[in-house]
């Protein structure tokens, strides 16, 4: 599970489990582990120099510094330089699992952009240059947030000419296939809005797997996989399988058939490549637990048998001594419309020593939150295990994190091993930081603001509700709750609606406990205007400002937006006889205004126990018609309005990051030291990673 998260500390808002990030499994039980992020940053602030390297399209690309790497022993420097190897190397299977054409898509745009002979500076180029960043950017060619397709700014006729003045030897031709052959075949791809239009496709009333272009599925149908995976049987129900985590599910001669992504089988050539850094890795580990889950982990790689992988993420879990930590395998399954298929992704980082004191005080803390929700005594732990929370300093992302990139992970995603064996929850310092550095001076949070007296309390306390709500919703939010004995996993039974609902019940803990004086007892607020930051961010993020995100007439499709949209929603709805949250518009402006915070904390804590009641008790009926009532629809004149207020600003509605480089020192054959190298351009990098770490070939 994956917090991908928003630019600027006033409209900072969490959920779980996406983009980026956070991060979700193919166990049917599993809780998305993301926060997303919600708004970016203002670009063009004082700033902007010291983060921003890039801007196209609607995306802004930012560095982040690496605070402490310098500090680490030669060991731990050697470990986190293996890992993110390690990271690099799968990066291609994230590419193929998006779209089976994408891998060409990308080969094809990066040979123009290193080696057309043309004029650089015609505008095609320049269309073809932009469009192979937003492919870059996305990890193929659908929008990495609204899954839509992009289209390009230049013809067919026009890549052909650029391709022509180009390095042939760099093109990604298939034996005996000319460059001609190779456009033929991609033009549909890339020029024609209805091939491949949606990257995943929610719609329940639908074939989902038809009109979604993952290349999770082979000509199989949703209700086919559906049956599938029903009819698989667990030795022990009570630790279910995360079924077709790691596999892609095809049809051959008329029967379903899993291709496993191992060595030696889907994806074997990246794998071999991760394993042998992960091997690498091995001969330095820092102790004899995280030695532990590195061979299990290459063991499940080597396997492919999820039972080695649950082995793994256990092992995992209990290493919380370590300073270098790592995420690498097949984890969130929001790219799967039916939530089984695990995307590849890697996170590696090292513990900020000092900023986990603040996380490891609300982890201390799980049973008491636990025993104070508002959900049925039922569905309550009664017993909290081993929740492990710190802040950590991001060193290197690949897959599914990159280069958007969460800002909190809770993980493992297997609600039995979160439940036996506890779980760790991280908060990105060194990210978060770089968003408030970015976003400094911003004036869209005021501008859907209402009050002097809103603006100051978001001013004085919005970062640190920002960093409240990431490590409730993480910590507290993914831990809470379970599932009825004899129901099925989330997956299972909540079906394409698993993950919203799983991100709107980890946001709502979050918010409902972020008012409780409890906070401010152990230190971790100075007041309840923390709380009332974090309310006021929630639903004007939620009723208005991630609107920016969207094509107007579009309904949301994003996870992590439904789950905000659904609870700003469904609040304001459900207070309206008690004006808890009024509308008001003022000179022509609107604004939600919330009248009685104590109420909306009431309202909050409803929606978290009929929520969790839901997950529960696996009620699809009425998870269908929370998500569809109160998260899909769009105000088309509000919505437009926002994008007018929003436009002058000139804010990128989406950041991802530029990563360092780390280099080995070698002296006689053995490294001595490992140097940080920061980059400042975004396509620089992608033509080294293009040259330096590609492993797949194009069909796979």
């Amino acid at each position: 599970m994956k917090i991908l998260i928003a630019a600027f500390a006033a409209l900072l808002l969490t959920a779980c489990g996406q983009e980026p990030a956070p991060t979700n499994t193919a166990d049917a039980e599993q809780t998305p582990a993301v926060v997303v992020a919600p708004e970016p940053v203002d670009t063009s602030s004082g700033e902007e120099a010291t983060s921003q390297v890039d801007r196209f399209a609607d995306i802004q690309i930012l560095h982040y510094e690496v605070p402490g790497f310098d500090q680490l022993s030669l060991q731990e420097k050697k470990l986190a330089y293996f890992l993110s190897q390690a990271a690099l190397a799968g990066r291609d299977i994230f590419y193929d699992q998006n779209y089976q054409y994408n891998l060409r898509i990308r080969k094809l745009l990066s040979a123009v952009v290193a080696s057309y002979s043309g004029d650089r500076s015609s505008a095609d180029f320049a269309a073809l240059h932009e469009y192979a960043k937003q492919v870059w950017f996305a990890n193929g060619i659908h929008h990495h947030y609204s899954a839509d397709k992009m289209l390009p700014g230049f013809t067919p006729q026009a890549l052909a000419a650029m391709v022509a003045a180009s390095d042939a030897t760099l093109l990604p031709l298939q034996p005996g296939q000319s460059a001609e052959q190779l456009l033929a075949e991609l033009q549909a791809p890339i020029f024609d809005p209805a091939t491949a239009a949606k990257k995943v496709v929610l719609d329940a009333d639908i074939d989902q797997l038809a009109a979604s272009a993952v290349n999770f599925y082979r000509d199989v149908t949703a209700a086919e996989a559906a049956e599938f995976y029903a009819n698989k049987l667990n030795e022990d129900p009570d630790r279910p399988v995360s079924w077709g985590l790691n596999s892609q599910l095809v049809k051959v001669d008329g029967e379903l058939a899993e291709r496993t992504w191992m060595v030696g089988g889907m994806y074997g050539p990246a794998i071999e490549q991760i394993v042998y850094w992960l091997e690498q890795a091995v001969t330095v580990a820092e102790n004899e637990k995280q030695k532990a889950w590195l061979e299990k982990l290459i063991t499940y790689y080597r396997s492919g048998d999820l039972k080695d992988y649950d082995d793994y993420n256990i092992a995992w879990v209990a290493d919380t001594d370590s300073r270098v930590d790592a995420v690498n395998g097949f984890t969130e399954v929001y790219d799967d419309p039916l939530a089984f298929r695990g995307s590849w992704e890697s996170v590696v980082s090292i513990r900020d020593l000092e900023a986990t004191k603040r996380i490891a005080t609300i982890a201390g803390q799980a049973q008491w939150f636990e025993d104070h929700s508002p959900i049925m005594d039922e569905h309550k732990k009664e017993n909290v295990v081993g929740i492990s929370a710190k802040v950590i300093t991001i060193v290197m992302e690949g897959g599914a994190a990159s280069p958007s990139t969460p800002i909190g992970i809770n993980l493992p995603n297997a609600n039995w091993i979160r439940k036996e064996h506890g779980s760790k929850s991280v908060t990105l310092g060194n990210i978060m930081s770089a968003y408030e550095k970015a976003s400094a001076a911003s004036g869209l949070g005021d501008e859907f603001t209402y009050g002097d007296e809103a603006k100051a309390r978001a001013k004085e306390y919005g970062e640190l509700a920002s960093l409240l709500d990431v490590d409730l919703h993480e910590v507290i939010g993914h831990a809470s709750g379970q599932i009825n004995p004899g129901v099925g996993t989330p997956a299972e039974t909540l079906k394409t609606y698993s993950s919203t609902l799983e991100e709107a019940r980890a946001d709502l803990v979050g918010l409902y406990f972020i008012m409780d004086p409890r906070l401010v007892e152990l230190g971790l607020i100075p007041s309840l205007d923390v709380g009332k930051a974090s309310y006021d961010s929630d639903i004007r993020n939620g009723m208005m400002l991630q609107l920016r995100r969207i094509k107007l007439g579009d309904d949301i499709e994003e996870a992590h937006m439904r789950n905000r949209q659904l609870i700003s929603a469904w609040v304001y709805e459900k207070g309206q006889p008690d004006n808890v949250i009024e509308k008001v518009v003022e000179d022509g402006k609107t604004y939600f205004v919330i009248n009685d915070y104590d109420a909306l904390r009431g309202l909050y804590g409803q929606l978290l126990a009929e929520i969790q009641r839901i997950k529960s008790e696996g009620d699809y009926e009425a998870a269908s018609a929370l998500v569809e009532t109160y998260g899909v629809k769009v105000d088309p004149v509000l919505h437009q309005e926002v994008l007018d207020r929003a436009a002058p600003y000139n804010v990128a509605p989406y950041a991802g990051f530029i990563h360092p480089r780390y280099v080995p020192v070698e002296e006689n054959g053995e490294i001595v030291d490992v140097i940080i190298e920061y980059q400042d351009d975004f396509t620089a990098q992608m033509l080294e990673y293009e040259r330096d770490y590609s492993f797949l070939p194009v069909e796979n």
